[in-house]
This record gives C-alpha cells, sequence and structure tokens, in this order.
C-alpha cells in the first residue's frame, strides 16, 4: 500500500525571525497533512537605508529557495513583508526568479494578504507595525497605489529585528484597538515577527471588523494552494 505523503510547505524566513515559525506550527492542520520546511536570508535591522535593503537581495533569496527545493517541497513561501515597503513588484520579481530556478510553485506573505484585502474589498485601512516612519510612509505610498488608503497606523519604531518579537500580544492588541478607533474597514498587523496571530481572530470578532495578521494569513493562502494540489493529485 502506497503512503500518502503530506504536503511540504518550504518557508523562507528572515534570519533573525523567531515568531514565524512556532506560530506557524500552532496553525497547521492537525492530521499532519502539512508539514513546513525553512529556509533562511541574513536579516538582522530593518530601516529605511541601503544596507537595510540589500538584505533583501534577490540573488541571496534564491539561493535560500533552492536549499528548500532540495526538499522536494510542493510550495516555496516568502514569508516576510519586505515588499510591502520596497514595492509590491518587489515579490512578483522574487515569484518569478525563484519559480525559475526550482520550478517549485511561489507565493509570499505580502500576495497573500493583498489577496485577502482584495476578497474583503478594503478600501480604509489601519496599519499596526513595529518599523520607523520612513518605512511607514512608504507603505502607505504603495497601498495608495493599489486604490488602498491606510486611514489609520500606528508603529514602533524599531529596527532590531530581534526586538520585534518581544513585543507582547497584549501590547500589539492595544495598537489594533488604536487605529480600528477611525473610520477604517479592515486592519493588518503587517510583520511576520509580530505575535499577532493567536489575537486577530478575536479581535476581528471584538471590534467588528476583519483584522488580517501576517503569519495567520500567509499560512491561510499556503493551505489554500496546498488543498487545491492535493485534490487535484487525488
Amino acid at each position: 500500500m502506497t503512503r500518502t505523503l503530506p504536503k511540504r510547505l518550504g518557508m523562507l524566513a528572515p534570519s533573525s525571525n523567531t515568531v514565524l515559525e512556532p506560530e506557524t506550527a500552532k496553525l497547521l492542520p492537525a492530521d499532519g497533512s502539512v508539514t513546513t520546511h525553512v529556509s533562511r536570508i541574513r536579516v538582522r535591522h530593518i530601516t529605511a537605508d541601503a544596507s537595510s535593503r540589500s538584505q533583501f537581495d534577490l540573488a541571496c533569496m534564491v539561493e535560500a529557495a533552492e536549499l528548500l527545493s532540495d526538499a522536494d517541497v510542493d510550495l516555496i513561501l516568502w514569508n516576510g513583508t519586505a515588499a510591502s515597503w520596497l514595492g509590491f513588484d518587489r515579490d512578483e520579481a522574487v515569484v518569478a526568479a525563484i519559480e525559475a530556478a526550482t520550478g517549485t510553485r511561489t507565493t509570499t506573505a505580502v500576495i497573500a494578504i493583498n489577496e485577502a484585502l482584495s476578497r474583503l474589498g478594503a478600501s480604509r485601512i489601519g496599519l499596526v507595525t513595529p518599523y520607523v516612519a520612513e518605512l511607514e510612509a512608504d507603505i502607505t505610498a504603495n497601498y495608495a497605489g493599489i486604490g488602498i488608503t491606510v486611514a489609520s497606523a500606528c508603529r514602533l519604531d524599531l529596527t532590531v529585528n530581534t526586538d520585534y518579537a518581544a513585543v507582547s500580544p497584549e501590547r500589539l492588541a492595544e495598537m489594533v484597538r488604536q487605529v480600528a478607533s477611525v473610520d477604517v474597514d479592515t486592519v493588518v498587523i503587517l510583520c511576520t515577527n509580530l505575535a499577532g496571530s493567536s489575537i486577530a481572530p478575536r479581535l476581528s470578532h471584538e471590534l467588528g471588523i476583519p483584522v488580517i495578521d501576517s503569519v495567520r494569513i500567509a499560512l491561510e493562502h499556503s493551505l489554500s494552494i496546498l488543498t487545491k494540489a492535493r485534490e487535484k493529485d487525488a
């Protein structure tokens, strides 16, 4: 009898991200039908300067993705949100380059977020980030470019990525409530190194609007792709 193997989700992660893996593990199907496998690119600090931006060099990302491909993963997920300030076209380039190098379908956390915003018909969002003002401004401009207004924003002005993971869910909940206090139709917790996945559903219920967490939505998006692939294989 042939063993049915679980689908393998390959995650490409910033090296200093310590939230992504444990939070994703909590959200995986309980039946073991999907497993996760991680490769990393070096990311230590996140600012608006050139040295920070260079951490997301395409060649480094492709090299790390090729290591994931060695594990014969079914999907590669770039589980970082840098394209939100670098430009959404950056993730389009990431997807194209990784798929060309590995032959493996690829997606990203930002693609997942933006597809969710499109499904919801979001036009005025509240933004919660750990980033500095310059990056918040870039993110706001990029969303304006696709017809979405960042109507309210709350940031932490942190630059060391490991500090992001130390922000408590309670602090994040306060930030979500703050940005939701104005006229917004959706709130986005934008960073895969913020521990927002556990609080997003209850805040959505409390506030009466969708609260999108980057880790949670990236996994939901990936599971949807893998489920469709499994159904196609059946």
